[in-house]
C-alpha cells in the first residue's frame, strides 16, 4: 500500500508541477516539443508505476457490502461519464489548439458544455466514484481518489491558467458555463434546451460504455455494467 500511495502521489504531483509552475520554465529551455516529450515520458513512467503497485497489493476486505442497487447506480454513473467524455471531444475550447483564437466572444454552450465546462475531467471523477462504490477496498480507493483529485483540482487549475493566457475569451466562457455540473443551467447562464448532447454523442457514449464495461471480463476477470445481468 505504501508503494501504491507513493506512486499515486508521484503521478498526480508531477502532472500538477509540469502543467503549471514548471511549464513556462521548461518550455523556454526545451521548446514546446521537448517539453511535451518530457511530460509524456514522466506521465508514462508514473502511470506504469501506479499500475504495477496497484496490481501488487493483495486482495483486501470490502468496507461495505456491494449489492445490486450499488451496481445499478455505478452502471448509470458510468453511462453519464461515457457521454460526458465523448461529448468533450467535440468543440472543447480547453483542448490544445495550435491556432490562436480570433475572437474573444465564446459560443453559447451546448451539449455537455452546458452541463459543465470541464466534461472530460468530470467524466474521470465520475469514473472514480463508480469504482469506489463497487470495489470498496483500500487500494482501489487510493487509486480512484488520485484520479479524482487529478481531475477536479486539475480542472480548477486549468481555469486559472486559461484566465491568464486567454483572459477575455475564458472569463466570458466562465460566465456562461460552470465548474460544477448543472450550476450554470440552474442559474440561467446556460439554456436547458441546449444541454441535450445530441444523437451522435449519446450513441457514441453508449457504445463506449458498453465496450468499456464488457472489457472488464477479459481484463479483470469479472463482469461489470449491464453485463452482470445479461452476460
Amino acid at each position: 500500500m505504501f508503494n501504491l500511495i507513493l506512486a499515486c502521489a508521484a503521478f498526480v504531483g508531477t502532472h500538477f508541477l509540469l502543467s503549471h509552475p514548471l511549464r513556462a520554465t521548461l518550455v523556454a529551455r526545451m521548446g514546446e516539443r521537448g517539453f511535451l516529450g518530457l511530460y509524456s515520458l514522466i506521465s508514462f513512467i508514473t502511470l506504469g508505476w501506479m499500475v504495477v503497485a496497484y496490481r501488487a497489493v493483495p486482495m483486501q476486505p470490502y468496507y461495505w457490502h456491494v449489492g445490486t442497487a450499488l451496481w445499478a447506480l455505478a452502471t448509470l454513473i458510468m453511462l453519464v461519464a461515457s457521454i460526458l467524455l465523448v461529448g468533450s471531444l467535440i468543440g472543447n475550447p480547453a483542448l490544445p489548439d495550435p491556432t490562436p483564437k480570433t475572437t474573444s466572444r465564446p459560443p453559447a454552450p451546448r451539449g455537455v458544455f452546458a452541463v459543465t465546462r470541464h466534461p472530460m475531467l468530470w467524466s474521470f471523477a465520475l469514473w472514480s466514484l463508480a469504482h469506489i462504490l463497487v470495489l470498496p477496498i483500500a487500494s482501489n480507493i487510493v487509486l480512484a481518489l488520485a484520479i479524482a483529485i487529478l481531475s477536479l483540482v486539475g480542472a480548477a487549475l486549468q481555469d486559472r491558467k486559461k484566465e491568464r493566457l486567454e483572459p477575455r475569451f475564458w472569463e466570458r466562457w466562465e460566465g456562461v458555463t460552470s465548474f460544477w455540473p448543472f450550476v450554470a443551467l440552474r442559474e440561467g447562464r446556460a439554456q436547458w434546451a441546449a444541454a441535450w448532447p445530441g444523437t451522435g454523442v449519446t450513441l457514441g457514449g453508449i457504445a463506449l460504455w458498453l465496450i468499456a464495461s464488457w472489457a472488464h471480463m477479459p481484463l479483470a476477470g469479472w463482469p461489470a455494467g449491464i453485463w452482470r445481468w445479461i452476460g
